[in-house]
């Protein structure tokens, strides 16, 4: 296992962001059909927040509701906004940050993703399932 290994190496590039303005409704239809559990909220470039699936859980009944099934009751959903809802004090890492140190932070803070910022810029999301795959490649 390689000591100085950076982030950039494992993090996810291609990442599903929502806009700070979309609903609720947009984010649960991500989380179910591409299969994530974090969702960086953006404005432009700029990160503003993290919704996560367990956020959306706490305020509706998500889990319910069949993950084939498209329809999604939003009574609850129309009652807050995203922004309500995410988290938003983010720690975040450059790509340049070992994955020992990502590995750290996520141990220490008991997150479960951290996006990854350069310049101000969003460049990508480390998760601890991309942790946990890379060790998985080092046996």
């Amino acid at each position: 296992m390689k000591k100085r290994t950076p982030v950039s190496e494992i993090m996810t590039k291609t990442v599903i962001t929502l806009n700070h303005t979309d609903e609720l409704e947009t984010a649960e239809r991500l989380f179910k059909t591409k299969k994530i559990r974090h969702i960086p909220v953006v404005s432009g470039d700029a990160i503003k927040g993290m919704l996560s699936y367990t956020d959306l859980l706490r305020i509706s009944f998500a889990d319910a509701v069949d993950e084939e099934d498209d329809s999604v009751d939003t009574v609850v959903y129309n009652m807050f906004t995203i922004e309500q809802v995410m988290a938003k004090n983010l720690v975040s890492v450059p790509s340049t940050t070992t994955i020992k140190e990502v590995a750290e932070i996520l141990a220490v803070k008991e997150f479960h993703a951290l996006p990854v910022v350069d310049h101000d810029k969003l460049v990508g999301i480390v998760t601890t399932t991309d942790l946990i795959n890379y060790l998985i490649e080092q046996f």
